[in-house]
């Protein structure tokens, strides 16, 4: 049973990490065991992807049953009849909130890669410096130069598209011909220009294909990405790194997998595998690899982590720190500013771009850039339209002039919606709940956290640098907002095993290995160790892809 069950690596989740640590080990010719807690979901396994309003039961919008079932995932509306199926039942995946946390998961094959933003920013030293110069938290065992490679690596694989800056606090990557920006989002930017020498603004950096790509179809402006994109435009593991791990014949994939915990051996000093429930039959089974990648999303990894206990790690696998659930961290986010335009009446633009426009961060750079009332920055993510056939529904025309008035587009608009860096606090953690387990016996993860004071008062700027801009390109009517969001809506969060120096105020070292079990590594959020503000999945990436080549190599060398 051991031989059978016995692999090179073992590699917890599929997702945008586990995607990446499956592709990377296959490749290098280990027989690489991929464990996804969920259902299988294979490239073009998406239901909705063409499917019109008309189409849709209540024109898409959740039944209350369905409210029911996914009372968590359904308070942030992002789920639709669309998309249910890539979003987790509530009322069998439980958690516990000490403070509220909009814990949003997909459990299957890719996990959330098939329905995240794509944006893609890499980080330079402005953000892995911080913290030492700072003296918040603890420094990060990495800089830009330790990844800059990798980031062009995993760049030139998933297809990122965009336009060069040459700004070093957000250095550019190997991109494909980038998006356009629309007339509106041209005089904006330009005016910007004019106006702040340290302002910038330009197309998001997408995980889209512009052109065609690695055997993967050009995007078609279709903008129904949470649906799955059967043209492969965008980058996902279903779509990108799970067949080209699959193409190797040394992967195998065990779906309804849930990863109990990872089986540490006192007497050798490492982890020799993991136990394994089936989600379906519930019966147990117990994996064996050289290296286990745990990638099963920032606070998935974390409650593996913590369950994986023994004499050696009575509070959790590789905890001797007592960081590991600590040090929660997600972007704030629902701060910015909205406005109304006069002109380019007799313009519009072609299909529906899904893609917006980025502002980086320019507070908090150098001198004459800083702040005195808070930490770090932020930037700005969002985009002009012109209204459409939606603005009528509720007026007064009825027959040809109302359907007359749907043929007309109607003034242009434009909103600018802030991303804030979150700073790490110890006492914003994770912690396992014995007396609560879920329906195979797994202790919940209880989850605390809320943003602080700098966070609080980063979001003032925010408001007010949104309000301005628009202000500048004259805009009419211009609203600021700002609408504090909880930890974990802005599904970026991170941290809880961090990376750092010491073992005794971290979790990871510089390759992402567990300090005191080095066979094991973690390369999904969980490794942050401050959060930036630029969108993290593609450090992830970069991370995951490097951390696979350490290991590669020291399994060579026989010291794993």
């Amino acid at each position: 049973m051991n031989q059978s069950n016995t692999y090179d690596a073992i590699v917890i989740g599929s997702g945008i990490s586990g995607g990446w640590a499956a592709k990377e080990c296959a490749e290098k010719g280990m027989k690489t065991l991929v464990l996804e807690r969920g259902r299988e979901v294979k490239h073009g396994d998406y239901p909705t992807s063409s499917k019109e309003p008309w189409d849709m039961p209540n024109l898409g919008n959740l039944s209350v049953e369905d409210r029911k079932k996914h009372h968590i995932q359904s308070r942030t509306g992002f789920i639709t009849e669309y998309n249910k199926h890539f979003f987790v039942d509530d009322t069998d995946h439980p958690y516990e909130e000490q403070d509220r946390f909009d814990w949003i998961r997909g459990y299957h094959t890719g996990g959330r890669s098939i329905t995240w933003g794509k944006q893609c920013y890499r980080w330079s030293d402005l953000d892995f410096e911080a913290n030492a110069k700072e003296g918040i938290g603890v420094d990060w065992p990495i800089r830009y130069k330790d990844i800059e490679s990798w980031y062009s690596y995993v760049e030139r694989f998933a297809g990122i598209s965009g336009e060069k800056l040459g700004l070093p606090h957000l250095p550019d990557g190997e991109f494909l011909p980038p998006m356009e920006l629309n007339c509106l989002e041209e005089h904006v930017r330009d005016k910007i220009r004019s106006k702040w020498d340290n302002r910038y603004m330009t197309i998001g950096r997408i995980a889209h294909t512009t052109v065609k790509h690695n055997g993967r179809g050009p995007c078609q402006y279709r903008n129904r990405c949470k649906r799955g994109c059967p043209y492969g435009a965008y980058f996902s593991s279903v779509s990108t790194t799970i067949p080209a791990a699959m193409q190797t014949g040394n992967m195998t994939m065990v779906s309804n997998a849930i990863v109990h915990s990872i089986i540490y051996d006192e007497k050798l000093g490492k982890a020799t595998g993991v136990r394994v429930i089936d989600s379906e039959t519930n019966v147990a089974t117990e994996y064996f690899a050289k290296v286990i990648f745990s990638c099963a999303s920032t606070l998935g990894s974390t409650q593996i982590l913590l369950n994986s206990t023994s004499g050696r790690f009575p509070n959790g696998l590789g905890n001797d720190s007592d960081q590991l659930g600590r040090n929660l961290m997600d972007h704030h986010y629902g701060v910015g500013a909205r406005g109304d335009f006069e002109g380019f009446e007799d313009k519009f633009y072609n299909g529906r771009r899904p893609n917006g426009i980025y502002i980086p961060r320019f507070r908090n750079i150098n001198k004459s850039t800083q702040r005195n009332d808070y930490l770090r920055g932020f930037g700005f993510q969002g985009g002009a339209s012109r209204k459409d056939w939606k603005q009528e529904r509720n007026g007064p025309e009825f027959g040809v002039e109302f359907k007359n008035s749907l043929l007309h587009p109607g003034k242009w608009q434009m909103s600018l919606s802030g991303f804030g860096e979150c700073l790490p606090y110890q006492d914003n953690r994770v912690t396992l709940n014995s007396d609560k387990q879920d329906k195979w016996g797994i202790p919940l993860l209880s989850i605390k956290g809320s943003f602080k004071e700098n966070e609080l008062n980063m979001r003032k700027d925010i408001k007010e640098s949104a309000e301005e801009m628009l202000d500048a390109a004259g805009f009419k009517n211009v609203e600021g907002r700002n609408s504090i969001q909880p930890l974990g809506r802005c599904i970026h969060e991170m941290g809880t095993a961090r990376m750092g120096h010491d073992p005794k105020t971290s979790v990871l070292n510089k390759h992402n290995q567990v300090h005191a079990v080095p066979n094991v590594y973690v390369t999904d959020g969980a490794c942050m160790t401050s959060s930036a503000c630029q969108n993290p999945s593609i450090t992830y990436m970069a991370l995951t892809a490097r951390a696979v080549d350490h290991a590669a190599s020291e399994l060579k060398k026989r010291n794993l």
